[in-house]
C-alpha cells in the first residue's frame, strides 16, 4: 500500500463507524461512507480520463460532497485544484489556463456560464447541497472499492492560487508530504484526538477550511459539525455540541456583537483558534473577559501551511502568532542582506521545514526568487533543505 496523505487518513480512522461529517441538514456520514464516497467519486475521476498528476479544478458551494471530492482526487492520485466559488468565469479563465486541468468540477447552477467561457474543458458538477449534480449521479453506480494510485510523500496533492499581490497568482505547489507533515504538527501542537467535534463554517477553497481544519480532523479520527458557512444562529446551535472552533477574526467580532456569547454557552469548549487575518489585541481579550477562552492564534501562508502557534498550554499572548511549530524553523531576515536581524527589529519571515511547498507551478524562476539564498536551500527539493522566503514583515523579539 502506497504512503501518503489518504492513506494516512485511513490509519487514523480507528472506528469506521464513527460520523465524520454532520451537517446541520441531512444525515451524518461516518468515515467508512465518505471513503467509499471517495471510492466511487475517484472511479468518475479515471472514466473521465484522469490519471495520477492530471489537475481537477473545483469551484462549487461548501457541501460533504465537495469536501468528500477532494478525498477523491488524494485516491485517484490527482492534483486538486480548489478555487474561491466568487470567482466569474472570465477569472477562471486564467486558473485554467495556466493549470491546464483535465477536468473542471462546478457548481451545477453554473454549469451553462462556465462551459461558454471555458469551452475547451470537461465539466463535471455538484449541486449546492451536494446530493445532485453530474459527478453526483454518475457515482451512485460506481463501485464503493478503489485501488489507489500508488503516490507518495514527494507527488503533488494540490495546487493552490495565491493572491497575486506582487502581479498574477502563482499556483503554489503542495505534496502529499507537505499537507501530512503540516497537520500532524498542528495535531500534536493543538492536542487534537479522537473525542473532538470541530466546528467547520469557514469555506473549502484554501488553506484554513481545507488543509487545516480538515485534514486535522482527519488525522486525529475526530469529527466535523459541518456548517455550509457561518452564521451566529447556526454556530450557537452547533456550539454545544463541539469542543474545538476554527474561525477567522471577523467569526469572533460578529459572536462578539450577540447576547449568547458568555461562559455558560462556551463552558464545555476547549479550544478556539483564529488565523488567515490579524486578531486585535482587544478583541482577545474582549472575547476572553466574555468567555474565560484565551483565542489561539497561529500564522501562515499558502506555500507553507502553518508556521507558527501561540501555546496550548501556557499563556497566549494578544497580538502574537506565538512559536514556531514542530520541526518548523523560522528566522527574521534582513531582505537586502540576508542577515539575521536584532530583537525588535524588523525584518522579512524565513521558513524551512517539511511543511514548505515544493515551488511555484510551472515557474521555477519565481520559485527560485522565493528560495532564501542565505539558507542555500535548492530550489529543485522539498522539506527540511527548502527555505522560502514569506511576503510579511515581522518583529523580532
Amino acid at each position: 500500500m502506497a504512503d501518503n496523505l489518504f492513506s494516512r487518513f485511513v490509519a487514523a480512522a480507528a472506528d469506521p463507524e464513527k460520523h465524520l461529517l454532520r451537517p446541520p441538514d441531512g444525515p451524518a456520514l461516518s468515515f467508512r461512507e465518505v471513503f467509499a464516497t471517495a471510492a466511487r467519486f475517484a472511479h468518475v475521476l479515471v472514466r473521465h480520463g484522469v490519471v495520477p498528476g492530471d489537475r481537477v479544478a473545483v469551484q462549487a458551494e461548501k457541501s460533504p460532497a465537495s469536501l468528500i471530492l477532494y478525498l477523491a482526487c488524494l485516491r485517484a492520485g490527482a492534483v486538486y485544484l480548489p478555487l474561491n466559488t466568487g470567482y466569474t468565469p472570465a477569472e477562471l479563465a486564467y486558473f485554467v489556463g495556466d493549470a491546464e486541468p483535465r477536468l473542471f468540477v462546478s457548481a451545477e447552477k453554473n454549469r451553462e456560464k462556465i462551459q461558454a467561457a471555458l469551452p475547451s474543458v470537461e465539466i463535471l458538477t455538484i449541486s449546492d447541497d451536494g446530493v445532485a449534480g453530474s459527478l453526483v449521479t454518475e457515482a451512485a453506480s460506481a463501485p464503493a472499492d478503489f485501488s489507489d494510485a500508488p503516490v507518495g510523500m514527494t507527488d503533488l496533492a494540490s495546487i493552490l492560487y495565491t493572491s497575486g499581490t506582487t502581479g498574477r497568482s502563482k499556483g503554489a505547489m503542495l505534496s502529499h508530504g507537505n499537507l501530512y507533515s503540516n497537520a500532524e504538527s498542528l495535531k500534536q501542537a493543538w492536542a487534537f484526538s479522537s473525542d473532538d467535534v470541530l466546528l467547520h463554517a469557514l469555506p473549502i477553497f484554501h488553506i484554513h477550511g481545507l488543509f487545516v481544519a480538515t485534514n486535522v480532523t482527519l488525522l486525529s479520527g475526530a469529527s466535523m459539525l459541518f456548517l455550509p458557512k457561518f452564521e451566529p444562529d447556526a454556530v450557537f446551535k452547533a456550539l454545544p455540541q463541539a469542543s474545538v472552533m476554527m474561525g477567522v477574526p471577523t467569526f469572533y467580532t460578529r459572536l462578539l456583537k450577540d447576547s449568547r456569547l458568555n461562559r455558560e454557552t462556551t463552558r464545555h469548549m476547549r479550544l478556539f483558534i483564529s488565523g488567515s487575518a490579524p486578531l486585535l489585541p482587544e478583541t482577545h481579550r474582549e472575547w476572553q473577559s466574555r468567555t474565560g477562552h484565551a483565542i489561539l492564534e497561529r500564522y501562515g501562508m499558502t506555500e507553507t501551511n502553518m508556521n507558527t502557534s501561540n501555546p496550548y498550554d501556557g499563556e497566549r499572548v494578544p497580538g502574537s502568532v506565538g512559536l514556531p511549530l514542530p520541526g518548523t524553523s523560522i528566522r527574521i531576515a534582513d531582505p537586502a542582506s540576508g542577515e539575521e536581524v536584532a530583537t525588535s527589529e524588523v525584518g522579512q519571515i524565513e521558513i524551512k521545514g517539511p511543511n514548505v511547498f515544493k515551488g511555484y507551478w510551472r515557474s521555477p524562476e519565481k520559485t527560485r526568487r522565493a528560495c532564501s539564498p542565505r539558507w542555500r536551500a535548492p530550489c529543485r527539493a522539498e522539506g527540511s533543505r527548502w527555505s522560502a522566503r514569506a511576503t510579511r514583515t515581522c518583529r523580532r523579539g
